[in-house]
């Protein structure tokens, strides 16, 4: 047991020392602040555009859509549009394309009878993929006809307009038997986070297994530390050297995580984007779960990235032998968003009880929704059957692929190491 200790204090102290840890430590909470902050920073669509509208109604629709789109405002509450009513004429198309061209107007909307009568306006501009602008067009075309089919027909839109106000709907979230306080904001915000930060932390951490076996094969190094060592106690030494450098890594994090949160202001940020994002409340339980998924994860993914390092000689090789390993952990990142929409489905269930997937699928499950422990117990009793197998399978692999170089062993090879390493 000294030995292995011996190897977990050098991986530990190696790493510690090296830039990049420091590195990462203060950009990490950096990092995810920029998360919540780019949404709102997105929003904002680039300043005011000037506009034209070609006025080419008969009833003064024209001059509604001017003032309404003159008025509009973006999600973030700012002004989106300068707008100048320009009337139809026969050489006013050309004219105003000739300055779209010359960047003096980044476009111009073409309105006519036909808007009010069947909902038909054009919209030409040096840049129609710009889904903010195209939405507050839509959005307000369809408010000034809607008030003007409401004229029509002789119904005061003040009176509709008050019959349609916005229902604020509170969320309050279900767990232990009582309301929590949690919002559904903070319930999509700590799903979303726990799953980013699980998937990049084991998938960073385990490719730094593979990259330092590989190193140390490569280097000959290894030569010398399996003289004085089993290599099932190198390997083991990795895996609790590297694991210990990711649990101090966040609890840098989660100081500087807490540092920034008390010093953060009230800001002025769209409240669209508030909506979205907000700062979830992360009780014991929850960080538990958080801690224990990791750590099974860490160790069943570095167990698999070890055994790669070790069947590989080159960097080329390693690369291409991690990306099986990698698609299996980004399975579950992906359905990421179903799991949250419905924690319960038969997708859920399934992903959070193969273990592969389970690190990020049950964390994801318990921040979405209310899951009773027998089953989180179960998911982690399978990961911790299915970790103490896949080391005992790399282990034997590693046993043997440490010290092999040249030609990468095919598949009926390393079954071969296992039954005979």
């Amino acid at each position: 047991m000294l030995k292995v200790w011996a190897v977990v204090r050098r991986e530990f102290i190696e790493r510690v020392r090296q830039k990049w840890f420091w590195v990462m430590a203060l950009v990490g909470p950096l990092f995810f602040g920029a998360i919540i902050l780019l949404p709102q920073l997105m929003m904002r669509g680039g300043g005011v555009k000037n506009i034209a509208v070609v006025d080419g109604t008969t009833n003064g629709l024209g001059q509604r859509v001017t003032a309404a789109l003159d008025t509009a405002a973006g999600l973030d509450g700012h002004r989106v549009f300068h707008v100048a009513r320009v009337p139809a004429g026969p050489r006013v198309i050309d004219s105003l394309r000739a300055q779209v061209e010359a960047k003096g107007l980044e476009g111009f909307l073409v309105v006519t009878d036909s808007l009010g009568d069947y909902g038909r306006a054009e919209y030409l501009a040096s840049n129609v993929s710009s889904f903010t602008t195209i939405e507050t067009i839509e959005h307000n075309l369809t408010q000034v006809v809607f008030t003007l089919r409401l004229e029509r027909a002789g119904v005061d839109p003040a009176v509709v307009g008050k019959a349609r106000l916005p229902i604020a709907l509170g969320t309050q979230k279900i767990a232990g038997g009582k309301a929590t306080q949690e919002s559904a904001a903070q319930g999509f915000s700590l799903a979303y986070f726990m799953a980013i930060i699980l998937y990049t932390s084991i998938l960073i951490y385990g490719i730094n297994v593979m990259s330092s076996v590989l190193e140390e094969k490569t280097n000959r190094v290894v030569e010398v530390l399996v003289s004085s060592l089993r290599p099932f106690q190198l390997m083991l030494g990795k895996l609790l050297g590297v694991g210990a450098v990711s649990i101090f890594q966040f609890l840098i994090w989660a100081v500087s995580a807490r540092f920034l949160l008390s010093r953060r202001g009230g800001g002025g940020g769209a409240p669209q984007a508030g909506q979205v994002f907000q700062i979830p409340h992360v009780n014991v339980e929850t960080a538990l779960v958080f801690v224990a998924y990791f750590l099974g994860g860490f160790f069943l993914y570095s167990a698999m990235f070890a055994a790669v390092g070790a069947i590989s000689s080159t960097e080329q090789e390693a690369r291409q032998g991690q990306q099986p390993v990698s698609v299996l952990l980004m399975v579950s990142f992906f359905a990421m968003f179903a799991m949250i929409n419905d924690p319960n489905s038969t997708l859920a269930v399934t992903l959070s009880m193969i273990p592969f997937c389970s690190p990020i699928a049950m964390p994801v499950r318990w921040a979405a929704g209310n899951l009773p422990i027998s089953e989180v117990a179960a998911s982690l009793g399978i990961l911790v059957a299915s970790i103490v197998l896949v080391t005992w399978l790399a282990s034997r692999i590693y046993r043997v692929g440490i010290l092999m170089t040249g030609k990468r062993p095919s598949i009926p090879e390393l079954v071969r190491w296992v039954r005979t390493a």
